[in-house]
């Protein structure tokens, strides 16, 4: 009578079986989540690389900007990760230029303020990061 019955053996291997096959499901699942988490974060990680260096290059874009700074009427402010721009009255055609320049340039806009003085005339404050 101490013989373990052959069919306690079959129902456990059943069971293991059966739980190894739901853990199995289970992990399948997991590693499609993974698998498409990591196609995004991928895809977020080469935008990074590229926005990173086009903005990190920060003597490109101070001579590009001195460029920009020749405009007459145009103050401007160096700072040591910024610039600032600023006019107390500019021409609304000088103030286009500039503002296509700077658009449609590779800087890190960080505020811009453009009031209208008159039909003619702006005022505008600007900062520039790196």
């Amino acid at each position: 009578m101490n013989r373990i019955n052959p069919l306690y053996i079959a129902a456990l291997l059943v069971g293991v079986l059966a739980f190894s096959m739901f853990k199995l499901s289970s992990a399948k699942e997991e590693l499609g989540e993974a698998k498409r988490a990591y196609s995004k974060t991928e895809v977020i990680a080469t935008k990074l690389s590229s926005l990173k260096e086009v903005y990190s290059n920060k003597a490109k874009i101070k001579k590009s900007l001195k460029f920009i700074l020749n405009q007459k009427g145009v103050n401007h402010k160096f700072k040591s990760s910024s610039l600032s721009l600023s006019s107390d009255s500019l021409d609304v055609n000088a103030l286009n230029k500039l503002m296509g320049k700077l658009l449609n340039g590779s800087y890190n806009i960080q505020g811009l303020k453009i009031k209208k003085l008159d039909n003619e005339n702006v005022s505008f404050k600007m900062e520039i990061k790196w």
